[in-house]
């Protein structure tokens, strides 16, 4: 007999990226899990990549929040509402604690699960759940994550994150460039334009060529100012979330700001340095199978020269997997 399993966690893409090493971890041990999920339209592809996830539910509360009151968002939400009324579920785990993810747990049959008053971002959230797990705030969020999921269906887990992406990573061929992200959803997350050119030298001088990663029009002038006159370096058009991990998957090795493309390059058991400048890894550090470094700290940015000497170590992490020319 099979135990239905409904995750709630919508968004944003780098927190669906710190929740599938719990999803990993309740497949092998809950037996006969058969486990959905509610996610963001826009981040739905993520935890349809994992292995162990049998529908992805999708809500679209950034778009549906600019015309609530729309035919065609009432229509949208309408027909969500009668999906999640045909459906019974042994356990609807809350993995957000949000009174938005709230909104979607309500609508839910099945057990309740989420987090105590003490443990949730919005407090006010945990008076809708049957069933409240206490879970220490300031913890990595991929631990905290776990560390819900375990509580929530009574094991103790253990070992390295396993983040379920190997279909992509073993479908895509390393190949000698490397991945850059140099933008970020705000101006004060962004590193000098000098210390990037410090790094673009340094990967050409390994005989790596770089791809720029770009989000908004926005992104684009900017990496294209930053790689401007420079050979062997091209801004990746935008592509679908499908086409990115596959770059992701493919490079040498990924140099970005703390971004939720950031920890998926980590996911991918891809090289991957991180830079924080506004935030702290302290919260959410990178985490893989292969080498990463999260460097910096809110207010305290990484120098030019960190960052250099962990591309250096991760490159040399990879040795001989790849064998990079020049």
């Amino acid at each position: 007999m099979t135990f239905k399993i409904l995750i709630v966690r919508t968004s944003s893409l780098g927190d669906l990226v710190h929740m599938l090493p719990a999803i990993s971890d309740i497949a092998k041990h809950v037996p006969n899990a058969e486990i959905d999920w509610i996610a963001e339209e826009s981040f739905a592809d993520i935890p349809s990549w994992h292995p162990a996830v049998s529908n992805v539910i999708k809500v679209a509360h950034r778009r549906w929040r600019k015309k609530w009151w729309s035919r065609q968002v009432r229509d949208e939400r309408r027909r969500l509402k009668a999906f999640l009324d045909s459906r019974q579920y042994d356990i609807v785990l809350d993995m957000q604690a949000l009174m938005k993810s709230v909104w979607l747990v309500r609508q839910t049959h099945g057990i309740r699960h989420g987090l105590d008053w003490k443990s949730a971002r919005e407090p006010l959230a945990s008076l809708f759940y049957n069933v409240k797990h206490t879970v220490e705030f300031w913890q990595p969020a991929i631990i905290r994550q776990r560390t819900l999921a375990a509580a929530a269906f009574g094991y103790e887990f253990s070992g390295a994150p396993d983040f379920g992406l190997h279909a992509i990573s073993e479908r895509v061929q390393v190949q000698p460039y490397a991945i850059i992200m140099p933008s970020a959803s705000r101006d004060d997350k962004l590193w000098a334009v000098d210390n990037w050119h410090k790094v673009f030298d340094y990967l050409q001088s390994c005989g790596l060529s770089i791809r720029l990663l770009s989000g908004s029009p926005s992104e684009t002038q900017r990496a294209e100012e930053l790689i401007s006159g420079r050979a062997n370096a091209e801004v990746l058009p935008r592509m679908a979330l499908k086409g990115v991990a596959e770059q992701l998957a493919g490079a040498t090795i990924m140099v970005g700001l703390d971004s939720g493309l950031t920890h998926l390059s980590a996911g991918l058991s891809r090289p991957t340095i991180g830079i924080y400048k506004a935030s702290t890894p302290v919260r959410t550090p990178l985490q893989g199978s292969a080498y990463t470094a999260s460097l910096g700290e809110r207010g305290n940015e990484p120098s030019a020269e960190t960052v250099l000497s962990a591309i250096e170590q991760a490159l040399e992490s990879i040795k001989p997997e790849v064998s990079l020319p020049g």
